[in-house]
């Protein structure tokens, strides 16, 4: 296990049958990359990245884990055939019970292992008293909490999109609709912020003021263009407002450049970034809309957009085929998104 103090950068892989630790050039953040093609048996990377606080890889989406005297507080639960996998891994760093998990989104490889993860854990809800049935009912039998946006649990419960319900001690018991939902716990305030329309219409930003770190969930993926899913009420420009609000809650090591420090900020998938990181990949985002803009307004059909490869100058940062999301299928999403609305200047 490695901390970020050691001024390496990180990235965790996981291949066919295990995952390996390597370690790049000194004085960058932290990473995590992941494959795929993982094993469903092997056991999940674990990396600290503050005192109180780990984030698992290998499970799906990566995982936060805020350990205190309350408990522990999860940060998505990963894909359902990973659900006891990444309960192992919380029982070899504390003995303390999970208490809440917390969806950045309704995505399979965030919230499929919700029910089993949540039963595992215990609510803060007293369930042997004399409304112990209220309580029970409440809490899935006594089961973590689990918080999330309003989005996701209409998702989850298959009231939006057509999508396929989940079953119900997967959902939300907190759903939130306003704009930010606060809680305090392990004597730090945690910020639910929700994302509008950006990867989906169901994103949130979960921001730990004390450890000063921010799950960003797809909102930010280090491993690819970003996945905007139009089917899911997802949009380019939400995408991109969704970046800039990340980049106003992190804070860069100044004026102490050459330290480690500053925000960390977990992408859903990869790395772990710092806010330069946030910042490279929101101008990516914004140069490649604006190169597609340019064509658009020149009457560039979108095959002729393609084949001029709008992208190619982060093609090799980003560029991949994976689950059918590739530069071109990008490059659609951002075409279509400008045909749809004209984009703002940002």
């Amino acid at each position: 296990m490695k901390h970020p103090q050691n001024g390496a950068r990180i990235y965790l892989v996981a291949a066919v049958l295990a995952t390996a630790l390597m370690l790049s050039h000194p004085g960058a953040a932290q990473g995590l990359a992941q494959s795929v093609a993982a094993d469903s048996n092997a056991a999940l990377d674990v990396v600290q990245i503050r005192p109180n606080f780990y984030v698992l890889a290998g499970a799906g989406g990566n995982i936060g884990v805020q350990i205190g005297p309350d408990g522990v507080v999860l940060v998505d639960a990963g894909r359902e055939d990973a659900a006891d996998r990444v309960v192992a891994a919380v029982r070899k760093l504390t003995d303390k019970p999970i208490r809440y998990i917390i969806n950045t989104n309704a995505d399979a490889d965030h919230v499929g292992g919700n029910a089993r993860v949540a039963k595992a854990g215990k609510t803060f809800f007293n369930v042997e008293g004399p409304r112990a049935e209220m309580a029970k009912t409440m809490t899935n039998g006594g089961a973590a909490a689990i918080l999330a946006s309003d989005g996701v649990l209409r998702r989850m419960s298959g009231a939006t999109h057509g999508n396929k319900a989940y079953p119900a001690e997967a959902w939300p018991t907190e759903a939130f609709f306003q704009p930010r939902k606060a809680i305090y716990l392990n004597r730090e305030g945690i910020e639910v912020l929700r994302a509008p329309a950006a990867h989906s219409d169901s994103d949130s930003l979960v921001f730990f003021r004390g450890s000063d770190v921010v799950m960003a969930g797809d909102v930010l993926d280090t491993t690819g263009f970003p996945h905007i899913d139009l089917a899911q009420g997802g949009s380019l420009e939400g995408e991109i407002d969704a970046l800039n609000h990340l980049l106003e809650l992190a804070i860069p090591p100044v004026p102490l450049v050459n330290q480690e420090g500053g925000t960390y900020v977990v992408a859903g998938h990869g790395r772990v970034c710092d806010q330069a990181d946030v910042l490279d990949y929101r101008d990516m985002v914004v140069t490649v809309r604006d190169v597609v803009q340019d064509m658009i307004k020149r009457g560039v059909a979108l095959d002729q957009i393609k084949a001029a490869s709008p992208a190619l100058p982060y093609e090799r940062q980003y560029g991949r085929s994976a689950n059918g999301w590739t530069t071109n299928a990008f490059v659609e999403v951002v075409y279509r998104s400008l045909i749809a609305a004209p984009t703002r200047a940002k």
